[in-house]
């Protein structure tokens, strides 16, 4: 007599668990619950500046073919004897944006300050610095005079004065990365950094961005900015460069002093005048090029 047949059990990896697919679907509907009730952040717009026009100065560039000589204050004898116009900048400065950097930048101009003071670096498709200040009384250095008495300016210790990029060709900055004025001047309490530059373009100066001050652009003249970086430069050789870099790393300190030859144009290109425009209407926004 056959014995009876015992009850088939299911295997547990086949069977279908009806709580296991509604725990499944309370998940899934869950999640999607929580998706579209979750607060969207919206995103944070960059904050508006303000880069209306607020002054318009000028700087008048020219050429030394011949020797440029430098001159004591009492002395009336030109700088240079034959010099050769290449054109004048019209530059529209931010003030209401960056007042302090604007006003020392004006007063540099409306004292005549930047008058006859070189073009001493030109690197080709970035900028082009002028305003340098040095001890050497070497010619061409800008030498601030006490009456001049200048504010210390705070805007280059506040993130916000940093927020504008070089993006363009005729960008006008005020150089701290790119500062070389000489280091005992620096030393001064009563030191003022007036240095600046112009980028030159085709292109950007990334490089350049969230170090250095951005407080002006070139309203007209940006031929003669290509003018200026036309003029060639100074540029050592491959072993000459290997031989700076070696005496830096043995802290030679004529390594730095050679370097501040490097991009120095072969021609004496200087301020030859500077001043103020008056601005008709300070709150229309500039046409940029």
């Amino acid at each position: 007599m056959a014995s009876p047949l015992s009850p088939i059990h299911p295997l547990p990896f086949l069977s279908s668990s009806p709580t296991a697919t509604t725990l499944t679907r309370r998940s899934l509907l869950l999640s999607s619950t929580l998706t579209t009730t979750l607060p969207t952040t919206p995103l944070s717009l960059p904050p508006q500046l303000d880069t209306n026009i607020t002054d318009r100065v000028y700087l008048d560039f020219s050429l030394c073919p011949t020797y440029f000589r430098n001159a004591t204050a009492a002395d009336s004898t030109p700088l240079c004897s034959d010099p050769s116009p290449l054109g004048r900048l019209v530059l529209g400065l931010y003030g209401n944006l960056l007042p302090l950097t604007v006003s020392t930048f004006k007063r540099m101009c409306t004292s005549s300050s930047y008058k006859n003071t070189l073009v001493h670096k030109i690197f080709p498709g970035q900028f082009f610095q002028a305003g340098r200040q040095g001890r050497s009384r070497e010619y061409g250095e800008v030498r601030l005079p006490p009456a001049l008495d200048l504010p210390r300016n705070t805007e280059t210790v506040d993130s916000k004065a940093f927020l504008l990029k070089h993006s363009r060709p005729g960008v006008v900055s005020l150089c701290l990365s790119e500062n070389d004025d000489d280091d005992e001047v620096k030393l001064d309490s009563e030191y003022r950094n007036v240095e600046f530059l112009i980028t030159i373009g085709p292109g950007p100066c990334p490089q350049l961005d969230n170090n250095n001050i951005v407080f002006g652009t070139v309203l007209e003249g940006l031929d003669v900015v290509t003018a200026i970086a036309s003029i060639p430069t100074y540029k050592p050789s491959e072993r000459i460069r290997q031989l700076n870099d070696l005496a830096e790393f043995f802290g030679d300190e004529r390594a730095q002093k050679g370097r501040t030859l490097w991009n120095r144009p072969l021609k004496t290109v200087y301020i030859s005048g500077c001043g103020e425009l008056q601005v008709t209407k300070p709150s229309m926004s500039p046409t940029l090029p």
